[in-house]
């Protein structure tokens, strides 16, 4: 067993989806221990959490943070204000499920605890092809990122700051899903819906379940989503 003195160690940023789930797996199986980091910003519903919780159990992550810092306070979101409905059609442009800073303020929660971890690393399961069009998930942003930690940072001003890793950047959800698939990830573990209920079940109509069900359809796997009923897939996978 590798030593506390010389594990590799890298901290991963989980929110309890199929991607951030993948990139979880894709750290262990490449030895690294897992420092596991999820947030409760206010979204609308604590699910994802719960079920970031499990996935970091499942495989066995080195250790398991869950932070608190309300953006929901400031609104301006569909994911953390109540008063904006939640899409459930595709929309052009930056849709208003789209929180302000969020990826931002996630790598900075991160980057600090991997400055007291001596971290070689942090893993974020962003991506560019299936992104919504949100700002915070281009390969742009994790340049300035990575240029930002180079400098704001002790272990970044002297040399030894962790590296931003964005692994599923160029892939689309069904290319995430047979890595995922690959790596073992337990998909049923998994929440990916805007507006999950309190037992993690999925609406079946807003973006992310449109994107969540039709990876698996184009990767040839079956969906194992839990969905609500009403929903206009209840039935189908649920159990």
């Amino acid at each position: 067993m590798t030593s506390v003195a010389t594990e590799r160690r890298a901290v991963v940023l989980l929110s309890g989806g199929l991607d951030s789930a993948t990139v979880l797996a894709e750290v262990v199986d490449q030895g690294y221990a897992a420092y596991a980091l999820s947030v409760a910003y206010g979204q609308r519903h604590s699910a994802e959490l719960a079920a970031s919780e499990a996935i970091a159990a499942h495989f066995k992550a080195a250790a398991h943070q869950v932070l608190t810092v309300d953006v929901g306070r400031f609104g301006g979101s569909a994911l953390t204000d109540q008063r904006i409905a939640v899409p459930e059609d595709a929309s052009d442009g930056i849709p208003v499920t789209y929180v302000p800073a969020r990826n931002t303020l996630f790598l900075s929660l991160a980057l600090g605890w991997a400055e007291v971890l001596d971290a070689e690393a942090i893993f974020i399961g962003v991506n560019a092809v299936d992104y919504s069009g949100y700002p915070d998930c281009r390969p742009a942003f994790i340049d300035a990122f990575s240029a930002l930690a180079a400098v704001a940072t002790k272990s970044g001003v002297e040399g030894h700051g962790p590296r931003i890793e964005a692994p599923l950047m160029t892939l689309g959800k069904a290319d995430i899903i047979a890595r995922g698939t690959a790596l073992g990830v337990p998909w049923s573990l998994t929440v990916s819906c805007y507006q999950a209920d309190s037992r993690g079940r999925a609406c079946g109509r807003c973006d992310s379940c449109r994107l969540r069900r039709e990876g698996f359809a184009a990767a040839g796997l079956a969906d194992p989503t839990r969905y609500q009923p009403g929903s206009p897939h209840h039935g189908n996978t649920d159990r």
